[in-house]
């Protein structure tokens, strides 16, 4: 087992080089950039990032548009768009603030050298180092992806090992129901009905609308803090269990299914063991396996991609709000530094996976396989 973790670890660094070059390539290549960003600041017609979701700077847009066609005749003295007007001089100066006064592959190999060091930069448009950024942002994703994944599995689990005893009954079918709601609406849905519910102060408001503490929790003693950091989260992290839990119960639901009916288990039971022996003696051990296999991705999922527009509804500044901002903003540097810190993450969490097959089964050797 030693030895197959080692040769994990090892192929960390050329699965995060070849992400690296890929990503680098296809964004280097992509229209926009950090240069059009600023020069659209200097010009007055940048928009804020997260404005056409919160119905912002509409005339912003307009008015845009209309400059870039009142220019289009003059834009084809400059490589940039919205660089009309501008002296050549200031055009120079940005180019050199962003590194584009170098060649691609020297910005590369720079970025790579300063990643191996864990220096990620600074942000283009935060005056913040990454790393920083990253760290002030951590633990609201965090909160979301532990106590979401957390609540998901102490839900599903022995919800699907109910539902797969019961095949059939009743209780199967009024929570197949329940399920397959679950699974249909989207997440951020039964986050604005919550919202609605019972923090937009129409029918009740018993919870906060934004934020993942009160502006006053430094003055509040340790057991009210901890009671105010649940009270903000309770109705993102509901959202998320709601849109989340259906997925894990029917995958739970059918590994027990598939294994209560093998010859195994046919066995135990003329041998007179009783049935909770039989099922989490023999069965669960088995069929646990796949849902376990499953648990770095889904955590992953929670927590960087699912997150998002919870985050957004409920103006909690984390790090999937954080890596969509830069993604539109062209903020290379954090861009880069998420995705690099967000790789490095899912990988490590693939080898606690397989770590945690060989826990739960010590019959799996992975020493014999090939990675």
């Amino acid at each position: 087992m030693y030895a197959y973790i080692v040769r994990r670890l090892a192929l960390i660094i050329p699965t995060l080089l070849g992400i690296m070059i890929i990503n680098f390539i296809v964004i280097q290549a992509a229209p926009g950039g950090p240069v059009e960003q600023m020069i659209a600041q200097v010009t007055g017609t940048a928009v804020e990032a997260t404005a056409r979701i919160s119905g912002g700077n509409g005339d912003g847009e307009i008015s845009s548009t209309v400059n870039q066609s009142n220019t289009s005749v003059s834009s084809s003295n400059s490589k940039y768009r919205g660089a009309q007007g501008l002296p050549p001089e200031m055009i120079a100066e940005i180019e050199r603030q962003f590194g584009f006064d170098k060649p691609m592959h020297e910005r590369f190999f720079m970025m790579i050298g300063n990643y191996a060091r864990f220096d990620f930069g600074q942000s283009f448009f935060r005056d913040k180092d990454v790393y920083e950024l990253v760290i002030d942002k951590m633990p609201v994703s965090i909160s979301l992806g532990i106590w979401t994944t957390l609540l998901v599995y102490l839900i599903s689990i022995p919800l699907g090992i109910r539902k797969a005893i019961s095949d059939g009954s009743r209780f199967d079918m009024m929570t197949s129901g329940v399920v397959i709601v679950g699974n249909a609406i989207p997440g951020f849905l039964f986050a604005i009905m919550l919202i609605v519910l019972f923090a937009g102060g129409r029918y009740f408001d018993w919870f906060p609308l934004r934020g993942l503490v009160s502006d006053n929790w430094s003055e509040l003693n340790t057991f009210s803090q901890v009671m105010d950091y649940f009270w903000h989260m309770t109705l993102p992290i509901l959202s998320m269990v709601i849109g989340g839990f259906a997925g894990l119960t029917m995958l739970t639901k059918n590994s027990f299914l598939e294994e209560i009916n093998k010859q195994y288990v046919v066995t135990a039971r003329s041998k007179g063991l009783m049935e909770s022996q039989v099922l989490y003696g023999h069965v669960f051990r088995n069929a646990m396996l796949i849902i376990i296999a499953g648990f770095p991705s889904a955590f992953i999922g929670i927590l960087f991609t699912g997150s998002l527009l919870t985050e957004i509804i409920f103006s909690l500044d984390g790090l999937g709000l954080l890596g969509f901002e830069a993604a539109i903003n062209r903020d290379y540097p954090v861009m880069f530094g998420t995705l690099y810190f967000f790789t490095l993450l899912g990988l490590i969490m693939g080898i606690i996976g397989d770590i945690m097959y060989h826990i739960v089964d010590p019959r799996i050797d992975f020493e014999s396989q090939e990675v």
